[in-house]
């Protein structure tokens, strides 16, 4: 605590002094400016090219979707009842086995309606289904 001299009433001063607080400061910006270019230096090398690459279309995933009237389709071909769908994916999952299913549901379906076209789709004996969302 600090004291006002002798002279005047011996009372603290309620002031901080900020002195020794603006020196550490000033000695982090110094120590940042310097480490910073340190820091950011990077190494040039040259990378080797490749020719792009495009995914195989045969491997392409299934487009299963139910829209807001509970109309299934599977890559935009619409089917009436769950057994035609199942009969449809046994027969694609016979050509090929590491069939991908993307299934597209509308917000507004009913939960159970998704439920049954997800117990379809693992009853014909897919493994590999996602859920594919989109932004509105």
């Amino acid at each position: 605590m600090a004291f006002k001299p002798q002279g005047e009433e011996s009372e603290a001063m309620s002031e901080i002094n900020v002195t020794p607080l603006v020196d550490v400061m000033l000695v982090l910006v110094i120590i940042l400016l310097v480490t910073a270019p340190l820091v950011t230096q990077s190494v040039h090398m040259k990378l080797p090219e490749t020719v792009e690459t495009t995914q195989d279309i045969d491997k392409q995933p299934f487009q299963l979707a139910i829209d807001a009237q509970s109309q299934i389709t599977l890559n935009k071909e619409p089917y009436a009842n769950l057994p035609d769908l199942e009969a449809k994916l046994k027969t694609e999952l016979a050509n090929n086995p590491s069939m991908e299913v993307h299934l597209h549901a509308d917000q507004t379906v009913v939960y159970g309606k998704v439920a049954e076209l997800m117990a379809t789709v693992q009853h014909a004996g897919i493994v590999k289904m996602a859920f594919v969302s989109t932004e509105q």
